[in-house]
């Protein structure tokens, strides 16, 4: 039995780091690397590598990308359950500049493959889990339906709504027990779903009570804006705390000698999940500490997936 489920994508990632991010037009010198990724297998290795018995529900090709995926999740001891696919299994390329601040551009290939059907035939799995944790570089009505079966089973779930330009419904908002956005991505589900305008920079500048109501109106569940290096800002609806004593608060950030801050986003969700899973009695706040340590200690490793720190909440 596993104890966080990850339904998400897999991705190779060709990373260049160079003094700064291209311009258009430019060209500039820069070291280059590869290595595993996609925000679902980040946020998979995080969750394994912060203590949780983990599955990942994944499409892959039939390629060198497909068995490195195979081969990274045995050695990390993730359940690896992948959709065959006939398209190659997605890349992504990644530009990251001395300041450790990243461009990504993906090429979904397999995962756009994931299908209702086979997230439905692995239901049982989803059902036995205590937390599924999803995002949306797969099909966003296969992550609805993995949402629904879960949430049917009365598993906890987690929605990282990323990335920003992903499609969206508010119904499947409603799903996620925890939905949890960055600056970005909080800004532009507002704007789609809400109709308030607001800038990415300004969501970290808001004051609490604000904040919180934006949050109320994008959903009645609990809502984890990550604010990068600003830290984390929860609000919960006023009659489902989780164990908290206040509906809305803010986490300060760790301080830490950033390196790349390449899967950041996937560590803080990963070590969430993980959290939530292996001490469901426990306050909130104390998995939001736990995943925002893990988070930061992520960032002082280059790469994504394999950035992720072995460390468990026992740890923190």
């Amino acid at each position: 039995m596993s104890s966080v489920v990850v339904a998400g994508s897999f991705n190779v990632d060709h990373v260049w780091r160079c003094d700064a991010l291209p311009a258009p037009g430019a060209t500039i010198a820069g070291r280059y690397s590869t290595g595993p990724g996609g925000k679902g297998f980040n946020q998979a290795v995080a969750a394994g590598r912060a203590g949780a018995q983990t599955s990942f529900v994944c499409a892959l090709g039939a390629d060198a990308g497909g068995a490195l995926a195979r081969q990274l999740a045995a050695a990390d001891g993730i359940a690896l359950v992948a959709e065959a696919s006939d398209e190659p299994t997605g890349t992504a390329g990644i530009y990251v500049d001395g300041r450790g601040r990243n461009s990504i551009v993906i090429g979904a290939g397999a995962n756009a493959s994931l299908s209702m059907g086979f997230v439905a035939a692995n239901a049982a799995l989803v059902s036995a889990a205590k937390v599924l944790l999803a995002q949306l570089e797969s099909p966003v009505e296969t992550i609805e339906a993995a949402l629904a079966l879960a949430r049917e089973a009365g598993v906890l779930t987690m929605l990282n709504a990323a990335p920003a330009n992903a499609p969206s419904t508010i119904g499947l908002l409603k799903l996620a027990d925890v939905l949890t956005p960055n600056e970005t991505e909080f800004a532009a589900l507002l704007g789609r779903h809400v109709g308030e305008r607001i800038e990415a920079d300004d969501v970290a500048t808001l004051d609490g009570a604000s904040l919180h109501a934006l949050c109320r109106k994008l959903s009645g569940n609990t809502v984890v804006v990550t604010l990068g290096a600003v830290g984390v800002f929860v609000s919960h609806d006023e009659d489902k705390l989780r164990g908290d004593s206040q509906p809305y608060y803010r986490v300060a950030a760790e301080s830490v000698q950033v390196v790349d801050t390449t899967g950041a986003g996937d560590a803080f969700n990963g070590a969430l999940a993980a959290s939530l899973a292996q001490a469901p009695e426990a306050s909130f706040i104390k998995h939001v500490r736990f995943a925002n340590q893990y988070a930061a200690r992520s960032t002082e490793n280059e790469g994504a997936a394999l950035s992720m720190p072995k460390m468990t909440p026992a740890d923190a």
